[in-house]
């Protein structure tokens, strides 16, 4: 039987090269790969158009697309993961000496308010540094990838024609999420932010999820073996990089591979698991940053936002 033909975005990383070069294939599929070379545009063309079968897609972006029902249905392949304390970014002019003193203030925010980095750290904000996020009016430089969705009130976009590092980096703005920290002025907020995510992975097991896999529901009903199968060749496709990375294998690594294998070494596990029961913290504590940042109205299920195919599948 021939193989049934996915149209496909994913960016080349470690976890995916050998499925995109070809080292890798699907038993009963094949990926038809589409390069996109700004992401997000991916994510925006998939949540408004259906124009993939098969996109990787940040996983808030996921969350909002599926309450406003969106028909794909997300895969628990995590391509992406990483830590957000030094996201948070200010300027020596602005006054802010510490998180708290964000309260009362205009933080800008990369992009829209449901971007998963921003989510991660304003959740991170709240809980390490007990910041009220209903005090803070986010300032977006963007949109939503769902149109349908509508923030909370204190939420407002950019004047427009601005610079969202130019107003961080001038006081304008308090801080800014998701900005460059190349202007003399502009640094982390939060010290050694980079030593400080380790610590939290440390302390308390935080090691957010930023991107997952979302296939087309017309397809997971016309064929009910397609999201095992589209699992298992995201699966070995990673399994072939945890074995090079843990032996060290990997020639000029990128900071994204010495950041997994630094979580490798803390953890003494798989710095990218697969499947909904090794994420499942995770999974729950991005629903209810959701909920408390009034991106989503209630709860839901970890087992709702999956195919009841791969709800056993680990990885």
């Amino acid at each position: 039987m021939a193989a049934l033909t996915l149209r496909t975005v994913t960016r080349t990383q470690g976890n995916n090269r050998a499925l995109k070069d070809g080292t890798v294939t699907g038993r009963r599929v094949a990926f038809e790969f589409e390069e996109v070379p700004v992401l997000v545009h991916a994510f925006r063309r998939m949540v408004r158009g259906l124009e993939f079968d098969v996109s990787e897609m940040a996983f808030t972006t996921y969350l909002c697309a599926r309450a406003h029902g969106k028909p794909f249905t997300a895969l628990p392949v995590f391509l992406v993961r990483g830590f957000h304390h030094g996201a948070v970014v200010t300027s020596t002019t602005s006054g802010v000496k510490e998180p708290k003193d964000l309260e009362g203030r205009r933080v800008g925010v990369n992009r829209g308010y449901t971007v998963t980095t921003g989510v991660w750290a304003r959740g991170i904000l709240r809980d390490e540094y007990d910041v009220d996020l209903g005090r803070v009016t986010w300032v977006l430089s963007g949109d939503e990838h769902v149109a349908e969705y509508r923030p909370p009130a204190n939420v407002v976009p950019m004047p427009e024609g601005a610079d969202l590092q130019d107003l961080v980096a001038a006081g304008e703005l308090a801080a800014g999420i998701g900005v460059g920290t190349d202007h003399p002025e502009v640094e982390p907020l939060i010290p050694d932010a980079s030593e400080a995510g380790f610590e939290a992975l440390r302390r308390r097991d935080l090691y957010p999820i930023n991107h997952l896999v979302v296939v087309r529901d017309e397809l997971l009903d016309a064929h009910p073996d397609l999201a095992a199968d589209v699992f298992g060749a995201f699966a070995e496709a990673k399994r072939q990089y945890v074995e090079r990375l843990r032996d060290d294998a990997i020639e000029d690594p990128s900071p994204t591979d010495a950041m997994y294998k630094r979580v490798m070494d803390i953890t003494g596990g798989d710095p990218l698991p697969y499947g909904i029961e090794p994420n499942r913290s995770m999974i729950e504590q991005l629903v209810r940053y959701a909920v408390d940042q009034r991106i989503l109205d209630r709860p839901v299920s970890v087992e709702s936002l999956f195919p009841e195919s791969t709800h056993d599948l680990t990885a």
